[in-house]
């Protein structure tokens, strides 16, 4: 393949995924920090809980956890739930509810998606087939864009050392981050 077809393959590809790149980039941004705040909803109301009596840890299980929902007139599915610190909480789809195990005191915040990050963060989470292989498409497309970069020709020696100075440590930087990773 001559050098022309390399920058058009090059300059086609990434004029047509500009979108997704971008969409993706943040999405894996909103991603990261989805256990700190909650990028994809924000939150639309809270309300007070009281239960009538305490509950014992050895109690909470899935049936527990969705008797307790329906309870408390949530009409919501349950996504998971944990106990941390003599904490219940409990994840549903639109809401989260947190119990105090010892007073029966708790609050349950209910969530909307918030307009475009919600719906970008649904490009990472989705799991349909057709948006799989557009996916595994947009993946190959990734792969050949950075080799065909990586073809074209530099505009000095100077140039062409450095770039590939830095694709090198590019390429080293995740492969150390992942064997630094795996050492914990």
């Amino acid at each position: 393949m001559n050098r022309k077809k390399i920058r058009t393959l090059h300059a086609y590809l990434g004029y047509f995924y500009v979108g997704l790149i971008i969409s993706f980039a943040l999405s894996g941004i909103f991603m990261n920090h989805r256990q700190s705040w909650h990028p994809d909803k924000y939150t639309m109301a809270k309300k007070e809980i009281a239960l009538t009596q305490p509950i014992e840890e050895s109690a909470i299980n899935e049936d527990f956890v969705a008797e307790l929902v329906k309870k408390q007139g949530i009409d919501d599915k349950v996504k998971r739930h944990n106990v941390r610190k003599g904490e219940l909480r409990i994840s549903c789809s639109n809401c989260d509810i947190d119990i105090d195990l010892k007073t029966g005191k708790g609050e349950v915040t209910e969530f909307v998606k918030t307009p475009l990050i919600g719906h970008i963060m649904d490009l990472h989470k989705n799991s349909s087939n057709w948006w799989i292989y557009y996916s595994d498409a947009f993946g190959i497309s990734l792969i050949i864009i950075a080799i065909t970069g990586l073809m074209m020709k530099a505009p000095s020696p100077a140039v062409k050392k450095k770039i590939w100075g830095l694709a090198i440590a590019g390429l080293l930087f995740p492969i150390v981050f992942i064997l630094v990773l795996s050492a914990f």
